[in-house]
This record gives C-alpha cells, sequence and structure tokens, in this order.
C-alpha cells in the first residue's frame, strides 16, 4: 500500500476521531454526575473490601462442591483440577483480557465509521450496573465472614490477618495493588464475575457479531471455573453472582434511559427515556386513531343506477362508454 493511501486513511481517523470526541465531550458535560459517582464508588468497594480483611479470621477451608470436582491433581491436565497456588495467575489473565476487550469495545466508536451508541452513555449504564451490584457485594460480605479458601488466606499465612491500622492513611489508601491482590475476607459474591457478566449482558445487548456474543458466555463458564480452581472463591461467591448480576441488570434496565442505536441514523445525541417512549407511542396511536375516524367519516356510500351513480340522494351523471 501506498504511503499516499495510507496518509489518507488516517486523516480520515483523525477527523473521525476528532468529530467524535466533541460530541462525546458535549454528551460528558451533561451526564458527568453519574460517571463521577460510579468512579467514586469503585474507591468505596475496595475500600469496603479492605476493611473486612481487618475483621478476616482464618480457618479450615469450608466443604465446597467445586472444590471436590475441580480437586488437586499433579497431572498434565492440572487446567482442568486445582490450579495451584503458582498457577493462580491464568484466572487473572483471563480477566485481564476479559476486561481490556471490553473498554476497547467501548471506545470504538471514535475510530470505526459504523456506531451503535455514545461511549459516555454506555458507560454511565456499566457503572450503574457494577454499582448496584458491588453495594449489594458489600453488605453481603459484611454481614458474614467465611475462612478464605486462596492460600495467602489460609491459616499460617502472614497475610491471613492485618494487623490493626496505625492510621487513617494505612486504611483509606487501601495499600493498592497489594491489597487488592492480596485480599481476605471480600468472598460472596465474587467481584471477578461481577464484572465479566456486566460486560458480557451489555455486549449482548449492544453489541453486533453474534458469534463474541456466544464465545463470551464461554468466557464467562471458563473465569468461573478457573476462579474455584484458583481457589480464590468457593463455589457459592460464583454461584451467587451470576443470579444476582442477571437480576440487578435486568431491573436496573428498565429503569435507566434507552440507548439510542446510531446505526438507524439518529441524529439525536441524547438518550429517549421508556417514559418519553412510552408518551410517543400514545401520541402516535391517538394521531392514527383520529386519521381512522376521519377516513371513515369521508367514506359514504355509492350506488349504481342504470349507468348512473347516487351519492346521499344525488344523481351523478356519469357517461358510460363502450367500447
Amino acid at each position: 500500500m501506498s504511503p499516499f493511501y495510507l496518509a489518507r486513511g488516517a486523516s480520515k481517523v483523525l477527523r473521525r476521531i476528532t468529530a467524535e470526541t466533541s460530541v462525546e465531550l458535549k454528551i460528558l458535560s451533561e451526564k458527568w454526575q453519574l460517571l463521577l459517582a460510579g468512579i467514586v464508588f469503585q474507591y468505596i468497594h475496595g475500600l469496603a473490601a479492605r476493611g473486612v480483611h481487618y475483621l478476616h479470621r482464618p480457618g479450615p477451608i469450608l466443604q465446597d462442591v467445586g472444590f471436590m470436582i475441580l480437586p488437586v491433581c499433579p497431572t498434565l491436565v492440572r487446567f482442568f483440577y486445582e490450579l495451584g497456588k503458582e498457577r493462580g495467575y491464568i484466572s487473572e489473565t483471563l480477566f485481564t483480557f476479559i476486561f481490556i476487550s471490553f473498554a476497547l469495545w467501548t471506545f470504538h466508536p471514535f475510530i470505526l465509521q459504523t456506531k451503535r451508541f455514545y461511549t459516555v452513555l454506555i458507560w454511565r449504564r456499566v457503572l450503574a450496573f457494577l454499582c448496584a451490584s458491588q453495594f449489594l457485594r458489600i453488605v453481603t460480605f459484611y454481614s458474614t465472614q467465611l475462612p478464605g479458601p486462596n492460600y495467602h488466606c489460609r491459616e499460617g499465612s502472614p497475610l491471613a490477618r492485618l494487623p490493626p491500622p496505625k492510621n487513617a492513611a494505612e486504611v483509606f489508601l487501601i495499600n493498592f495493588p497489594r491489597g487488592v491482590i492480596y485480599g481476605c475476607g471480600d468472598l460472596i459474591f465474587s467481584s471477578h464475575m461481577i464484572f465479566t457478566l456486566v460486560f458480557i449482558i451489555t455486549y449482548q445487548k449492544y453489541g453486533s457479531i453474534r458469534f463474541i456474543k456466544g464465545l463470551a458466555w464461554c468466557v464467562a463458564v471458563a473465569q468461573s471455573l478457573l476462579i474455584v480452581a484458583s481457589r480464590k472463591h468457593y463455589s457459592v461467591d460464583v454461584v451467587v453472582a451470576w443470579y444476582t448480576v442477571n437480576l440487578v441488570v435486568f431491573f436496573l434496565d428498565k429503569k435507566l434511559a434507552e440507548l439510542l442505536d446510531r446505526s438507524a441514523g439518529s441524529s439525536s445525541v441524547l438518550p429517549t427515556s421508556v417514559k418519553d417512549k412510552d408518551n410517543k407511542l400514545k401520541e402516535e396511536n391517538t394521531r392514527l386513531l383520529s386519521l381512522n375516524s376521519v377516513e371513515a367519516a369521508d367514506r359514504r356510500p355509492w350506488t349504481q343506477m342504470n349507468g348512473k351513480h347516487l351519492e346521499n340522494g344525488n344523481h351523478l351523471d356519469t357517461e358510460t362508454t363502450i367500447a
């Protein structure tokens, strides 16, 4: 490919990015409150997970069906069994792939010509789902603290229990990222599965490639098995996440403003709420009913008598021509 075509293509992409950025900034200036609240709540969620670590008490690992199905196996098929401490990175690698893939997809309107949504609005929706699920998660893992099954949360590990904090900064800084990676006590339900399921459900609704939709659910199942195989969570943590997140998204999706399908050529920037859609539908039905009533009133009976038509008793002469 010649440098001329490359330069022209780069120029088109640059203009597309510039135009999309201006539109997204306009939406962001009007819709920044929920985005900011969602980002702040991510810190609150991390702070809550750090706080429950101070309450964690290591103990015997609870009986778990997933641990029975995925036992320790020293053979080459270890992937289908307990991953072990040295292979715990596999589940984290898959989760990182899911997160980055979804994030890149949400920013594709800046580059690709085909656009189905606005990036700001899709992230407002995603953060709403995440915050609602994480709030339920915080309430749940503070209600009952279970002994962590992860290797660094077991008896004898120096990381299983945290000493009392020396100052407030030690708590509020949450020792990121080490405090997040080596946390204990925030079990029910899995935060990894919250993100995974919210991302996949969002793509299921707003994505366009059917193959990727099916593949994404397979990846979610694999992620669930890897989390249990890594002993990062009990099976109940994963199972509860599956139905809780789906229910949260199901109910919130009906309350949030629906996103416009940009592929339909709509020129509007802001989403249409469900109430506005219902009002417009009612107005359209009323207009159609009134139009039908007018058309029915205009229909008048016509009769034919000996080559002539009668309309409401008045004769209208119509000459019939016989070829």
